[in-house]
């Protein structure tokens, strides 16, 4: 069993910043997520894209973001546990005990749960079933894995649009196919993507792979026309993702559907279990990644006087401290 003092459970935007808030006011801290490295649904979805609401930062793309975030933490030494969840709720005495999927045990001071949307699952790519090789990715961690392939992009939506556009300058080719003629993504993300040489093929669907061990090719059949071949060394099947709370719903939260009911400290109904970030809910929630950093620093705060009862809410201004 190993001890911390405050455990987060949820590694995007809102966990990191809270795990530098909790070095910052000398907690030590163990950062948990299932994905197999941070910045949850921003390492996933969208790392390539500019996000324009962050405080500070005019413009900055969702890698950065991330990166940022972690050297900022990486002040305190956080651990950082990846690619396990948290399974399961206990308690030793008055203090949690997180049980992981690896197996490891967590006897914390203090539970901050940052999931953002909990859970989440890639939607299956359908001709995909009974492809045991390698080339089909859900999201693209480092474009230049991807250099100089053929590159076909199943999906429609927003996600799919911008890996083209992230991948257009790269790779060899770049087709984009998607099922309907109308696109989910917004329309002048759409019209970038129309103005370069990306071949979008609509109405139509990836029906088979082809490959013995590593993709080499797709089919595609489209509607009311003769079905294609194209080539592929990588797919990258961006449809979206179904998400639940997982392991935390049997934890005797209360909830609100798939979000976490916290009162105005960002404390749950559980003792010394706070929740921070898309994952949480009260009157007048906002989710944004903004809201999400100063719910983490509320809930580092108040977790820090349950911890130590001689700390002081307030911890004072970083810049006093050098």
């Amino acid at each position: 069993m190993r001890e911390v003092d405050l455990a987060i459970v949820g590694a995007g935007p809102a966990g990191l910043f809270g795990a530098y808030y909790a070095g910052f006011r000398g907690l030590s801290t163990a950062v948990i997520d299932a994905l197999p490295e941070p910045g949850g649904q921003v390492t996933a979805m969208y790392p390539e894209k500019m996000i324009f609401d962050v405080a500070g930062f005019p413009g900055i793309r969702g890698r950065d973001l991330v990166a940022n975030l972690v050297e900022q933490a990486d002040q305190f030494h956080p651990q950082y546990l990846l690619g396990v969840r948290a399974e399961d709720l206990s308690y030793d005495g008055e203090q949690p005990v997180l049980t992981l999927s690896d197996g490891t045990v967590l006897r914390c001071g203090a539970v901050l749960i940052t999931g953002g949307l909990g859970s989440f699952t890639a939607r299956p790519l359908p001709a995909a079933v009974g492809f045991t090789g390698t080339g089909l990715v859900f999201f693209v961690p480092h474009l230049a894995d991807l250099a100089g392939h053929d590159v076909v992009i199943v999906g429609g939506g927003d996600s799919a649009f911008d890996w083209a556009l992230a991948l257009q300058p790269i790779a060899r080719s770049v087709t984009l196919v998607h099922r309907r003629e109308k696109f989910r993504a917004h329309a002048s993300t759409v019209a970038r993507a129309q103005a370069l040489p990306i071949e979008i093929i609509v109405n139509a669907e990836v029906t088979r792979i082809h490959g013995d061990g590593h993709c080499t090719g797709v089919e595609v059949a489209v509607r009311g026309a003769e079905p294609r071949t194209l080539p592929a060394d990588s797919i990258v099947a961006a449809l979206g993702f179904t998400a639940d709370l997982g392991p935390l719903a049997d934890w005797g939260l209360e909830l609100d559907k798939r979000h976490i009911r916290v009162d105005s400290t960002t404390a749950t109904n559980l003792p010394r279990v706070f929740a921070a970030g898309d994952i949480s809910e009260y009157p007048g929630k906002v989710r944004l990644i903004a809201v999400g950093f100063g719910e983490a620093a509320t809930a580092v705060n108040n977790a820090a006087v349950i911890i130590d009862p001689a700390a002081h809410l307030f911890p004072g201004h970083s810049s006093d401290n050098g």
